[in-house]
């Protein structure tokens, strides 16, 4: 595996970013996106249809835009991550200590709710209560599957041995990772 500052040679064309919930893998696509010059394309916005029910297209809008000689979204959803792993070249895993990982989900989702921030198709964050009375709660969620990306990530080593992984351990390794895609592409 590779860190935030090993040379990536070629450069990423086809980028998948990696990651419990909430560590921030969809600010970190699109900055990379922008650093590459690549179009980032949110997952999330491709799954959540109104009333968070999954869209019926979604396999198929992921395998049209991967398709694409270019590309950058967040490595999710059972039903397309061996897709995105075969079709990527290179995946980004944001692999923060625990604790950072779920204090930033419950500030994200505390300010999404508070705001009424509309995510996806219509979609905002539940009452803050259903945490205790939903075990889909986005927080309870991110508690039950926080290792789930420890034990995937690896596993790609065997089964997808052309995907460069690049392992990024804090937000000061995130951010000069981005920077040094920026300074290659100038």
């Amino acid at each position: 595996m590779l860190g935030a500052d090993d040379p990536l040679d070629p450069t990423p064309r086809r980028v998948l970013v990696a990651g419990t919930t909430g560590v921030g893998k969809t600010t970190t696509a699109g900055r990379i996106g922008r650093a590459l010059g690549i179009p980032h394309t949110e997952i999330d916005a491709l799954y959540h249809g109104p009333d968070w029910q999954p869209r019926e297209r979604f396999v198929e809008d992921v395998e049209a835009f991967t398709s694409a000689p270019t590309w950058v979204t967040e490595w999710q959803y059972t039903s397309v991550r061996a897709l995105l792993a075969e079709r990527a070249d290179t995946l980004v895993w944001i692999d923060l200590p625990t604790p950072l990982a779920l204090w930033r989900l419950v500030r994200r989702t505390v300010r999404r709710r508070l705001r009424r921030t509309e995510l996806w198709n219509g979609n905002v964050e539940p009452s803050l209560w259903t945490f205790f009375t939903d075990r889909g709660h986005i927080v309870r969620w991110g508690i039950s599957t926080r290792n789930a990306t420890r034990e995937r990530v690896p596993e790609l080593v065997r089964t997808a041995p052309h995907l460069r992984i690049v392992r990024l351990r804090s937000q000061r390794a995130i951010d000069r990772f981005v920077q040094h895609l920026d300074e290659g592409r100038g």
